[in-house]
């Protein structure tokens, strides 16, 4: 796609008409503080922190939520949930470009499946609304905590009490602030999954507001089932098209999903829409917070 082109998503996004949508290729720049190694985020190497840095069998290798029910059948669901926790809660990484990006427009909502706290920080000086998905809980019939920030701490609220005016962001496989949870495991995904389809891992507020949305996936690799399920609930009275995926070399299945979610897929990747939004300003567009407006 041409830059125009790329302009022109740039401009959805700064309406509020198309959503970005990270995935785990949207760390792929970001670096421990004071080392080399990278951040784990994609299945792999997600399975290879959690595992000393081994390799798993074929079959667990497959999908981290497959690994991460063996370790949790082997060593308990804690482990699974403090190595989540200690990667990136305890540890410190280099910023990726796209969330300083996005720290510069303030998109009024964002869809993040990955588990870090990096689009939280690119709105720790904005008060914003935070969904997080859980699992496997008792007395409730969600599958979401929700909470408000106000500008410097978090405080947990029910969905009938939240500030619509604010920007929403949604990391529905959880993160560690303001406090851990997280999906992980096979048994995790069965249940939020679930709950996803019957529609109750969904605020009923963000479901008014994503009728007619577009999407733009970012770092997303979709070539495995768990979150591609994921990701048809999230899109879920979306805009026809769908939206776009900046995928530069596309598998077969990739393009064979993408075109029955009427998804384009655009040869291209994260640095050329920063190139393009660094380079060709959206006239009329100016930075700042969005607000959602319900």
């Amino acid at each position: 796609m041409s830059s125009t082109g790329l302009n022109e998503i740039i401009a959805g996004i700064r309406t509020g008409q198309i959503v970005p949508y990270l995935g785990a290729g949207a760390l792929k720049d970001v670096t421990e503080l004071g080392g080399s190694e990278a951040i784990p985020a994609d299945s792999d190497s997600l399975i290879l922190a959690m595992n000393g840095g081994q390799p798993m069998s074929p079959r667990l290798m497959y999908e981290f939520p497959r690994a991460a029910m063996n370790m949790e059948h082997k060593k308990g669901r804690n482990f699974v949930n403090k190595f989540l926790h200690e990667t990136y809660g305890k540890r410190n990484w280099s910023r990726a470009r796209v969330h300083d990006w996005l720290a510069e427009i303030k998109p009024a909502y964002v869809i993040d499946i990955n588990r870090d706290t990096q689009l939280q920080d690119s709105y720790a000086d904005t008060p914003h609304i935070l969904i997080r998905g859980i699992s496997r809980i008792g007395g409730t019939n969600y599958r979401f905590f929700i909470h408000h920030y106000d500008g410097e701490s978090y405080q947990e609220i029910e969905q009938d009490k939240v500030d619509t005016s604010l920007p929403v962001l949604f990391k529905p496989m959880g993160s560690p602030l303001p406090d851990s949870t997280f999906i992980a495991s096979d048994a995790d995904y069965v249940d939020y999954i679930t709950e996803l389809m019957g529609g109750f891992a969904i605020p009923d507020f963000l479901k008014r507001y994503r009728k007619g949305k577009q999407y733009l996936l970012l770092g997303m690799y979709l070539t495995r089932d768990t979150e591609r399920m994921v990701l048809s609930d999230m899109i879920y009275a979306a805009e026809k098209p769908a939206g776009w995926a900046l995928i530069p070399e596309p598998s077969r299945k990739e393009k064979r999903f993408c075109e029955r979610k009427g998804i384009t897929i655009i040869n291209a990747d994260i640095s050329d829409l920063l190139t393009a939004s660094q380079t060709q300003p959206i006239a009329g567009h100016e930075s700042g917070t969005q607000r959602m407006g319900i």
